[in-house]
């Protein structure tokens, strides 16, 4: 009996709007937040395993293959299952697998085992990002790219701060401090309750309620859907390799270059990385303002001569293109999944899990891509070849119109 009143105090009573449901994308904006938070914290322990179990480079390098094959390619059929057969408390099933596994990851002693391990908090995510995708479109109240916005800038900051906490928490006491981050899988998986929820009120009201709703961009033939998720591929291809030479080798760039200690470096990396929380949730209300697919081209593209320029320049125009073109490259992602969910909005769970799935696996791809350049010739060279990667934003241009600005 005192389990059902608790479940019935999370689940509250949702209440359905017509509008935006701003309560909603901000559980569904922390929820992403504590997800990427958990999930980043995966690749910061390696020193700790290496170190531990006298890993080899290859054992480490297995490790990611596992932990980014169920993280980023089953998305897809986890979001395709998601359209198919949406289970509204699925996001919290999914944290607990991923709780799941931060435990036995924090006391696992075997090589198969923290594979094992890692492998379960990849499928946690796996569940999380088209579902609360779903839920995110759901509590748009049209204002999708905003709402899109919302949700990726709860995931940068959770990515942002999981190797921050790692320093602090797991470097100093050991892998069995990994335990820790179960209480905020803990957290999260009970803020999902009142999430699935909302989801289950808001499916049971679209049925006693149902709209009559044109069809989306049936001027727009299968062939040219196809052909432009293709070039939105390549554009989520062009911004995650240039994001990750950043982010992973921007601190050395600096303190080759510049000399700038490694603090200051890092300080440096915020600047990017803030910037990049910005042009995050600007690029969701331009989307919507202005058309989804003006603010992809000028995102990608506009980033460009911010990005050639930087090898090039002294240290202070040095942070302020890197910057700037944070600021303007961050703007295209939530306007990618809005934009390809617009292509098909019958299959909206499994294009967002494409689309994220992409996101991770580009971001690790071009990590190691740059770093092994890096090994051949040289961090400079690295930023200089990266710089012409925004240049590939022209190809936005053939992407067909699928809305009119919004007044």
């Amino acid at each position: 009996m005192q389990i059902k009143t608790i479940s019935q105090k999370l689940k509250g009573k949702p209440t359905m709007t017509e509008g935006t449901a701003y309560s909603i994308l901000m559980i569904c904006g922390i929820s992403h937040f504590l997800n990427d938070m958990i999930q980043s914290i995966i690749p910061s322990i390696y020193p700790i395993l290496k170190d531990q179990f006298d890993f080899s480079f290859a054992q480490i390098g297995i490790i990611t293959l596992v932990f980014q094959m169920t993280s980023s390619i089953l998305q897809p059929f986890t979001g395709l299952y998601a359209d198919r057969h949406p289970r509204p408390y699925a996001l919290s099933v999914g944290m607990c697998f991923t709780l799941a596994g931060l435990l036995a990851l924090a006391f696992a002693n075997h090589y198969l085992t923290i594979l094992i391990a890692v492998s379960i908090v990849g499928f946690g995510s796996s569940v999380f990002h088209p579902t609360a995708s779903r839920v995110t479109q759901m509590a748009s109240g049209g204002k999708k790219s905003l709402a899109q916005s919302i949700f990726q800038v709860g995931g940068n900051g959770g990515s942002a701060l999981g190797p921050l906490l790692a320093a602090i928490i797991i470097l100093p006491y050991g892998q069995h401090s990994i335990s820790w981050f179960a209480l905020a899988a803990l957290l999260a998986a009970l803020i999902m309750v009142r999430l699935g929820a909302w989801y289950k009120a808001r499916m049971q009201y679209v049925v006693k309620h149902p709209q009559r709703k044109p069809a989306l961009n049936n001027h727009i033939s299968k062939r040219a859907k196809y052909g432009a998720l293709a070039i939105l591929v390549l554009l989520v291809f062009s911004k995650y390799f240039y994001t990750s030479c950043i982010t992973s080798y921007f601190t050395f760039f600096l303190i080759d270059k510049f000399g700038v200690s490694i603090k200051a470096s890092q300080l440096f990396l915020f600047v990017f990385l803030a910037a990049f929380a910005i042009g995050t949730v600007a690029g969701g209300v331009l989307g919507d303002r202005f058309g989804r697919k003006y603010v992809i081209w000028f995102s990608i593209l506009g980033a460009a001569p911010f990005a050639l320029a930087m090898p090039f320049v002294g240290l202070t125009m040095t942070i302020v293109c890197c910057f700037l073109s944070g600021l303007i490259i961050a703007s295209a992602f939530s306007s990618i999944v809005v934009y390809a969910t617009d292509l098909m909005p019958d299959k909206v769970g499994m294009i967002a899990g494409v689309f994220f799935g992409l996101m991770f696996g580009l971001g690790g791809l071009g990590s190691a891509f740059f770093g092994w350049l890096a090994d051949k010739t040289s961090v400079e060279f690295i930023f200089q070849v990266s710089a012409f990667l925004p240049l590939m934003g022209i190809v936005a241009g053939l992407l067909p119109n699928t809305q009119k600005a919004e007044k």
